[in-house]
């Protein structure tokens, strides 16, 4: 198998910490793709243009971090990231979209500074995004003394949520209203997985 993946997305980070908690680096090929270069035939593989993009043997193509994490939660023989029934499956879907919608909200922001002359920019778009954020940060903290000790992939979704809004948002204060959060976070950072995949833009 082959991931196309970029540095600085939290999509893929959501995967390749969750492969590595699997055990599964080994047998994933990584590839580095900038989805903004149209040189890097990343849409001949997901029409959507985006990674992160899981390539299989048998020359399918697996798109989308929700989709990717659950079909590599099939090929180890650990404990499951993703509950296959019950209520725990149905919290971490829930854990997840939350912090998918987190790391989709703060992408926004970022763009909106990045790609708009600074006149150009929509105050309200902006403050809308930033809404988002704190309402989903104060549910992470009610939900985070709660969380389990042995990660699930909402856990791990919400980690690389929040450590994209430390590597792009620098003034997304999430600590100072979030303190259980915040403690969590800490202590889920220090996971090999996480170190490995820290955000970086590309030298």
């Amino acid at each position: 198998m082959q991931l196309r993946y970029s540095p600085t997305s939290p999509y893929a980070r959501k995967v390749m910490v969750a492969a590595m908690e699997m055990g599964l680096c080994g047998s994933i090929e990584m590839l580095a793709t900038n989805p903004w270069d149209a040189d890097s035939g990343i849409t001949s593989d997901n029409p959507l243009g985006q990674v992160p993009v899981l390539l299989l043997d048998d020359g399918q193509t697996l798109y989308d971090s929700p989709v990717i994490c659950e079909y590599l939660d099939r090929l180890h023989q650990g404990p499951r990231l993703l509950p296959a029934d019950g209520p725990q499956r149905w919290e971490q879907l829930r854990l997840q979209a939350l912090a998918d919608g987190m790391m989709d909200a703060a992408l926004l922001i970022f763009l909106e500074h990045k790609r708009r002359a600074e006149d150009a920019r929509s105050d309200w778009w902006l403050q809308l995004q930033r809404d988002t954020l704190d309402r989903s940060v104060m549910e992470l903290e009610r939900q985070a003394a709660g969380f389990p000790e042995a990660p699930g992939v909402g856990q791990i979704a919400a980690a690389c949520a929040l450590g994209y809004l430390d590597f792009r948002i620098s003034d997304c204060q999430w600590r100072a209203q979030a303190p259980k959060l915040a403690d969590w976070y800490g202590d889920f950072s220090r996971r090999s997985s996480m170190r490995a995949t820290a955000p970086a833009d590309p030298q």
